[in-house]
């Protein structure tokens, strides 16, 4: 396995494995909003690929919750001739490391706490996505000691393209 940057040639190849492992209608998700017209965060946008092509993809969104800058994990894939081998796991490992060097502070996903967990995401009270999203799928990571303490409110878009804060 190779792991790199997702480049602007490699946009219709992750889609197609986006379309491959999601239901139909992927993009009517209330997340998928959020990311309408908002340029992904290039530096954490990782591939992990093998002689067949990509193996599985992580991409991440600026948002914002009351003001403070927040990325939006999502979508994570992995192809499913590769599932259970832990490619999931390393473009997560991977890519909150690269996250948190390049200064962000928190981060913010829709998915489910016990598989998420394991990489300290916890439920977010006080965070709300737009609907219809179950807030108990509502999870978050500080990178930084504190950095959800006193951030609530609304998920809101970013349409800003800086690196950080």
């Amino acid at each position: 396995m190779q792991l790199s940057r997702e480049t602007p040639a490699d946009w219709w190849e992750v889609e197609a494995l986006y379309d491959l492992c999601f239901a139909p209608g992927r993009e009517a998700l209330s997340s998928y909003r959020l990311r309408d017209g908002v340029a992904p965060v290039a530096d954490l946008c990782l591939l992990l690929r093998d002689t067949s092509g990509v193996a599985a993809a992580i991409r991440f969104w600026p948002v914002r919750v009351a003001g403070a800058r927040v990325l939006l994990l999502g979508p994570i894939a992995v192809h499913p001739t590769h599932q259970s081998e832990g490619l999931g796991g390393w473009l997560i490992r991977e890519s909150l490391d690269q996250a948190r060097a390049l200064g962000w502070a928190r981060v913010l996903l829709v998915g489910d706490a016990p598989y998420y967990g394991r990489f300290g995401f916890e439920r977010l009270d006080g965070v709300t996505m737009p609907p219809p999203t179950n807030p108990a799928r509502v999870l978050g990571l500080a990178l930084v000691p504190g950095a959800w303490d006193g951030v609530s409110g609304r998920v809101e878009k970013d349409h800003s393209t800086s690196a950080a804060t």
